[in-house]
């Protein structure tokens, strides 16, 4: 019988049994030049991220100032078709925008003004209602002692204020930063079709203009369509937060209302931050625990309704966001750009989404169904 080249007989075997090619059972191994890529890629994520940390004076009004004017340029085009110049139109809008947060950082400022003149006594009175927890506190301590534990937990303490003014500064941005931030904000929105123009002929390709073309009106539908939709729904959570501190005899339903509102654009950390204030709010306007807990647990269900129910049905599948998508996008952007980046989170998770769509070609290697 004659032996073919591909295949080897077994030492010791009578009947040489022959072994399959060798080259068709080595495992897949990634080359040089993809390691050199993936880690030139990794680099470049890198320096990018620390280029924006480093740069946040500079590209946080900037980014903002694109974000919000691409989520604003369907009003300017709306203006623009009932005969209102673009550039007129630009300063209106921002105009208005700015009214709008004066009125509502009115609303906000002046119960902060009036509690924050009477921090030492609210603090005291918070203290006094909470010595419900000393004997909780008093328990753990001793089962820590009986544990081996070398120190106890120490007695209720009410927080030092020190932080008061450190937190202020890392939330206030600079002159220069809301300077660079309006002007920028206005020539975006003046120029923002000469510049998606510019942007759409840099491309020679005419299949390369059509998909830039696609992704922009893309971006700038869904960012106008997210903006007017989640305020849209913040405005009726600030509504009912107030009726709810009217209904349960809350101070300053108004300006708590206005401070739901305005948290509630900020995935997350927003509702929970709410949650927080009703909590200590309550326990210190009311006499008892439980009469202060009322309007922060109305407004946890309120919540929870809101983000399951409401706003899923509302925004529908295609603004719908992963979860967990969000809650990293809303991590890292906090972390790099404080409250400003906890806005733009959801807005740059969906441009991202939108250009993965674009970019990402509907044949490339899929995973298999399951």
């Amino acid at each position: 019988m004659r032996v073919l080249p591909s295949e080897r007989l077994i030492s010791g075997n009578d009947e040489g049994t022959p072994l399959p090619d060798s080259k068709s059972e080595l495992p897949p191994v990634i080359r040089r030049t993809e390691f050199v890529a993936f880690a030139l890629a990794g680099m470049f994520v890198i320096c990018v991220v620390t280029v924006l940390y480093v740069g946040k004076p500079f590209f946080l009004p900037v980014v903002m100032a694109f974000v919000t004017g691409t989520m604003l340029s369907p009003a300017a085009s709306f203006l623009e078709k009932r005969n209102v110049p673009r550039s007129l139109g630009a300063v209106l809008i921002v105009a208005t925008v700015t009214a709008v947060v004066v009125f509502v950082v009115g609303l906000i400022a002046a119960p902060v003004m009036e509690w924050s003149s009477r921090l030492p006594e609210l603090a005291a009175q918070l203290k006094d209602k909470l010595h419900i927890f000393d004997r909780p506190l008093a328990l753990w301590q001793e089962l820590q002692s009986m544990l081996g534990g070398s120190e106890g937990l120490p007695s209720l303490q009410m927080p030092k204020f020190e932080w008061v003014q450190p937190a202020l500064e890392f939330l206030s941005p600079t002159f220069t930063e809301f300077l660079l931030f309006f002007v920028t904000l206005i020539l975006f929105i003046a120029s923002w079709r000469d510049l998606r123009r510019t942007l759409i002929m840099t491309f020679g390709d005419r299949d390369a203009r059509l998909r830039t073309l696609r992704i922009l009106n893309e971006i700038e539908v869904h960012l106008g369509n997210y903006l007017l939709t989640v305020t849209v729904i913040n405005i009726g959570v600030g509504i009912a937060t107030g009726i709810v501190c009217v209904l349960t005899g809350m101070p300053n339903p108004a300006g708590l209302g206005a401070l739901a509102a305005t948290l509630n654009f900020i995935p997350i950390i927003g509702p929970v931050a709410m949650f927080a204030v009703l909590v200590l709010v309550g326990l210190v306007a009311f006499p008892t625990i439980g009469g202060g807990l009322m309007a922060a647990l109305a407004f946890g269900g309120l919540t929870f309704l809101e983000g399951h129910f409401i706003t899923p049905t509302i925004i529908g599948r295609r603004l719908a966001l992963n979860t967990l998508a969000v809650f990293l996008a809303l991590a890292f952007w906090t972390w790099l750009w404080g409250p400003m980046g906890a806005f733009l989170s959801s807005p740059l998770l969906i441009v991202g989404l939108i250009l993965k769509e674009h970019l990402l070609p509907p044949d490339s290697p899929q995973l298999p169904g399951d």
